[in-house]
């Protein structure tokens, strides 16, 4: 099978295929992840992460509610494959809940950022390489392209930040969704007030706050549902 990195947009079924939006978000992640390499500690840092979690982190969601269902089922091996995906998203996932833990500069959270700019790439690699070219010999054009339209959906709808308690599948992931997105966004927001004003420490205080809402929210147990135990988080 050709990676879908090697096939042009009409080979991967046009630009409202699965495929096509799926390389774009590939393509739109490994310019970032240079930009963070070349990112000075502190505030141009904290810019390029924050474009990076709300590309990877709705990306990731769309893919565990649309796409990798779809793969066990039409696959005889599909819950080994999609298995390995998830579980780099929940190591995603926890490194990045620990890199909002530790200060701007040190040696630890270059560490940390290092592993995760490995892993984001790693991720690519087997979906580009091997989940989405399987994908590809399974399945029509026609449903390739109604996988795209349902996966940008829920991209559009999905949560922006980490979550790594809440469950990689359906239902919990599914039940997720509203709450998360909602303290998500709205921090989003926050925080961007804060960049342009730093003086305003309510917008600061105010994020906190939500942040702290959604490590609530997420441990609800209905939300943790379907979680295999390999990413399941205590």
């Amino acid at each position: 099978m050709t990676s879908i990195a090697d096939q042009d947009a009409s080979q991967l079924g046009g630009p409202l295929s699965i495929l096509v939006r799926q390389r774009r978000d590939h393509e739109r992640l490994d310019v970032l992840l240079h930009q963070l390499d070349g990112a000075r500690p502190g505030a141009d840092e904290d810019r390029v992460l924050g474009r990076i979690a709300r590309l990877v982190f709705p990306h990731a969601f769309a893919e565990e509610s649309v796409l990798w269902p779809e793969l066990r089922r039409r696959l005889p091996d599909g819950e080994a494959l999609t298995l390995q995906v998830e579980r780099e998203h929940q190591e995603v996932n926890e490194l990045w809940a620990a890199l909002e833990q530790l200060p701007p500069v040190g040696a630890g959270r270059s560490d940390v950022l290092k592993r995760l700019a490995d892993v984001l790439r790693e991720d690519v690699r087997d979906e580009e390489d091997v989940l989405l070219p399987r994908l590809q010999a399974t399945t029509s054009v026609p449903r390739l392209r109604a996988l795209g339209v349902a996966w940008e959906a829920v991209r559009r709808t999905a949560p922006t930040r980490p979550h790594p308690v809440v469950s990689r599948r359906p239902p919990g992931n599914a039940l997720a969704a509203a709450p998360l997105t909602v303290l998500d966004r709205s921090r989003d927001g926050l925080d961007a007030v804060a960049r342009r004003v730093p003086r305003l420490q309510a917008a600061t205080r105010a994020s906190g706050a939500l942040a702290r809402v959604a490590g609530r929210v997420e441990r609800a147990g209905v939300l943790r549902l379907g979680e295999d135990p390999s990413t399941r988080v205590e």
